[in-house]
């Protein structure tokens, strides 16, 4: 029986590339990363043999990525060697597979958000410093008894 390839998505972020190779119930499951390049290889439920091979667009740590495996798919999580250095594509070579997609859901253009970011952060900073002041407790003088209102609902 011939290999396959898995549908694999991918997004792009300041410090990670992130890949997932969608396969449910997989075993056997092998994932090499190195410096310039992923090899994935997993079996799914029927037995169907699924192997990726990707050279990256640009040079990762390999050493600081990781992946994860779930029930419906493998993750990898691959530090770029170029912080904040955005790819326009996962393959060194100018071509789409057509097993390889963008994975909309998590793409952000996140090239110049580091104003937002700072932004966001300082704003986080905020409410953390409002919720963490201490204050002396509500009064509780204005609450209604509940013995008086059990009572009248059961006349």
């Amino acid at each position: 029986m011939a290999r396959q390839h898995a549908r694999t998505l991918w997004y792009d972020r300041p410090k990670y590339v992130f890949m997932e190779f969608c396969v449910e119930d997989s075993t056997d499951v092998h994932v090499l990363i190195e410096d310039h390049r992923i090899v994935f290889s997993c079996k799914n439920a029927d037995g169907v043999e699924l192997y990726n091979e990707i050279e990256f667009y640009a040079k990762v740590n390999s050493k600081d990525s990781q992946d994860k495996r779930s029930a419906r798919s493998i993750t990898c999580f691959v530090r770029k060697w170029k912080e904040k250095v955005a790819w326009p594509r996962l393959t060194k070579e100018d071509i789409k597979p057509v097993w390889l997609s963008v994975d909309f859901d998590n793409w952000r253009d996140w090239e110049g958000d580091e104003e937002v970011e700072l932004a966001q952060v300082e704003h986080y900073a905020e409410l953390l410093k409002k919720v963490s002041t201490k204050r002396p407790p509500p009064g509780m003088d204005d609450l209604d008894d509940d013995s008086d209102s059990a009572e009248a609902t059961s006349n």
